[in-house]
């Protein structure tokens, strides 16, 4: 995923907002967008009523809009159903493979090593040994054929299998009312999920696509999969899984997307 450096036309007064303001916060105003609370052009009527302030000043522009974008979260939670299964498809309808998607370019990826690789546990869990790629293998699979949908605006359907994310931390004994489920990956990436998704039938932690072993770059030898998110909230290459109340964030959320992000 890459933001593109914007062109001096982005930068001209449009409805008497400097633009340079819009385009520091554009990760908040087209996530406002996509949850359909503020349609088409950002007016400079719109964020008045919105900050009841100067929206000259970015600070009071940013505000606002963390303010509504965390509202969008609220009420994403407050409508999710977690026993609601997403829609799924044909395998006539996968696309093969499936399309790369990171914060830095293909070329960058650093694979990694399955005969090393380990998944450790943290947090409110109590059986917090290690995993290791054969001791991950012995557990129960299901399949899935889902929309992926990025934040960025494309989507393809794929075909992904792997250990039902809700079975797991009943093996390893997690703490199934706690509020969040956090991820941190070989690549430094990281993300989070709340319980309720957690615990979703369509979500897993996905080893196989097309009932293939998982390929680099796709995020071998483990990643996260569910039906329910944007693409963003699916981290590879998962190295550790902590269940904690603490709200822990993640690499695109810290930057300013939704951290719901439901779809």
């Amino acid at each position: 995923m890459s933001i593109r450096n914007p062109s001096p036309s982005a930068f001209r007064p449009k409805n008497g907002i400097d633009q340079r303001i819009l385009e520091s916060n554009k990760a908040l105003i087209a996530d406002i967008g996509r949850r359909g609370i503020l349609r088409g052009s950002l007016s400079l009527g719109a964020l008045t009523m919105l900050t009841g302030c100067d929206v000259t000043d970015e600070s009071a522009v940013q505000s606002v809009l963390r303010t509504v974008s965390s509202f969008n979260d609220r009420v994403q939670q407050f409508l999710f159903r977690p026993d609601h299964l997403a829609p799924t498809y044909s395998e006539a309808e996968v696309v093969k493979p499936p399309r790369y998607n990171a914060y830095y370019d293909v070329n960058d990826v650093d694979p990694v090593d399955g005969a090393t690789w380990k998944l450790e546990l943290a947090g409110l869990v109590a059986d917090r040994r290690s995993w290791d790629v054969q001791r991950f293998s012995t557990l129960p699979e299901q399949e899935w054929i889902i929309r992926h949908i990025c934040v960025e605006g494309w989507d393809y359907i794929g075909q992904w299998s792997g250990v039902n994310l809700r079975h797991f931390l009943e093996v390893v004994g997690a703490d199934l009312k706690a509020k969040y489920v956090a991820f941190k990956c070989a690549d430094g990436y990281s993300g989070s999920i709340d319980m309720a998704t957690a615990l979703h039938p369509q979500t897993i932690l996905a080893t196989k696509y097309a009932r293939q072993t998982i390929t680099d770059p796709f995020g071998y030898p483990l990643r996260l999969r569910t039906a329910t998110k944007l693409g963003f909230k699916n981290p590879k290459w998962i190295t550790a899984i902590e269940v904690t109340n603490v709200y822990p964030g993640g690499y695109w959320e810290d930057r300013g997307f939704n951290w719901f992000a439901g779809i």
